[in-house]
């Protein structure tokens, strides 16, 4: 897996970019707003705050939502500059409420105001991109690059840094005699011994080093060798077959560390802590538009069968500790120490409870679980503590899925992995879903979760 991070420092300029532009983009707009807001008469002093708060807010809003992305397209990005937009709002929306501060505003002005604002940035939005790709586009110019290497990882890199014709890669320096053939599409263009004359020859400008780990050897020589051409050198490290998981470069103490496993909560804390809101505003939200559908489930899974209303199962929660997993009790009462998945047609499930399983009511209780920290609204499904512990040795990077806490619905389920898991390709296939929710997480991926959610709810796999 190679590093979505390849080139720290060229992120950061993009990100500089764009930060830039869109709080260009955010000012103007709110001038536009200024005037409308003028039309109305004298602009009073909460106002003009107003327009400064949304100014200075729409660079960590926006940059929660990636809206400052340049590989975005156009109905991607408005996409993004809509919920970054939002939760702009909200943000200026609940410092006016608890400022006291709310009914000064008039619903009017606001209403004018926060769809013009958006419009504004819109219709901004797309010749800003068209100059940026042509911004783009002239720095790829300069961009002719070399790949040292000639395995799986250099075939791959090649593979990732040509699509949609991002770098102009000339091709790629085989790393051993043996390894000095091609295959068609990328040529090997010589070998280690003729990395000068081919740098000059092609006009190269960057230079990828992607050998394998028995190459890592080769690595100090050949640096030592491209510091006097004049080149970039960018290091792609191979690391085989090991599970990466949210990896990224940084540095400690100014010596340079790679990061091969970390949990989003430890490098995205403050988008982190925006989750936790979410999570426990909507949970308490719909605990109480939902209270009539778990009073009418209460009353009829006390009514189908003996036993409490609700069945508390252990399960691993966040960094793999134990927690308590809520439901309706969907079975009847048994004796069975042995933790079984439930599958079509369980004797065991109650009429009842097979239509909760089916509407996926029997999971709502989990909203407790999130009120009290420990799931999130979104986020890996938790299983059942004998699940994992058969998984754990059968599957790769299994138990990797608690880099984060456990949710009520996750990618793997919007994606078809809902339902029984009877064989192990299928639990596999779920893990990898979990850890692709992990390496990508966003605040956005997670509203874009909960809102295909409800179209799942009525799988024929659920019983």
């Amino acid at each position: 897996m190679i590093s979505k991070r390849i080139n720290p420092a060229e992120n950061r300029r993009g990100l500089t970019f764009w930060g830039q532009w869109t709080c260009a983009i955010t000012l103007v707009s709110m001038l536009l707003c200024y005037l409308v807001v003028q039309r109305y008469g004298d602009v009073p002093t909460e106002y003009r705050l107003l327009i400064v708060l949304t100014v200075l807010g729409s660079v960590p809003a926006y940059g929660l939502l990636r809206v400052y992305h340049k590989r975005l397209g156009y109905l991607t990005g408005l996409g993004h500059l809509l919920g970054g937009w939002l939760l702009l709002l909200a943000g200026l929306l609940f410092i006016a409420y608890f400022s006291q501060s709310l009914e000064r505003f008039s619903f009017e002005i606001m209403r004018e105001w926060a769809l013009l604002g958006f419009l504004a940035q819109a219709i901004a939005f797309i010749p800003l991109r068209y100059f940026a790709r042509l911004h783009s586009e002239k720095l790829r110019n300069e961009r002719v690059s070399l790949i040292i290497g000639s395995g799986e990882k250099a075939h791959e890199l090649a593979e990732r840094l040509t699509a949609n014709n991002r770098v102009p890669l000339v091709g790629l320096i085989a790393s051993s005699d043996d390894a000095h053939t091609q295959d068609g599409r990328f040529p090997i263009l010589g070998k280690l011994q003729e990395l000068r004359d081919v740098t000059e020859q092609h006009g190269v400008r960057r230079v990828y080093i992607a050998l394998t780990l028995d190459e890592i050897s080769h690595i100090e020589k050949l640096y030592i060798d491209l510091l006097d051409m004049s080149v970039d050198v960018v290091w792609v490290p191979d690391f085989g077959s090991m599970p990466l998981l949210n990896q990224s470069i940084s540095q400690i103490e100014q010596l340079p560390a790679i990061y091969l496993n970390e949990s989003p909560i430890s490098s995205h804390p403050a988008a982190v802590f925006s989750k936790e809101l979410m999570d426990r505003t909507l949970a308490f939200l719909a605990l109480v538009a939902l209270s009539p559908v778990f009073i009418i489930a209460a009353i009829a899974v006390k009514l189908s069968s003996p036993g409490p209303v609700f069945f508390l199962q252990p399960r691993h929660g966040w960094n793999g500790g134990v927690i308590l997993v809520w439901k309706f009790r969907s079975m009847r009462m048994h004796d069975d120490k042995v933790v079984k998945q439930a599958t079509r047609e369980d004797p065991r499930i109650t009429p009842v409870g097979r239509f909760l399983r089916r509407t996926s009511i029997d999971e709502l209780p989990q909203l407790i679980n999130v009120l009290r920290g420990e799931m999130s609204l979104v986020g890996p499904r938790p299983h059942a503590v004998a699940h994992n512990n058969y998984y754990s040795d059968k599957i790769l990077a299994y138990m990797a899925r608690h880099r984060l806490k456990p949710g009520i619905t996750g990618l793997a389920q919007v994606t078809g992995h809902r339902g029984e898991t009877e064989t192990l390709e299928k639990m596999q296939q779920r893990v990898e879903k979990d850890l692709a929710y992990i390496n990508n997480w966003s605040l956005w991926l997670d509203i874009k979760i909960l809102v295909k959610t409800p179209f799942t709810l009525f799988s024929r796999d659920i019983y």
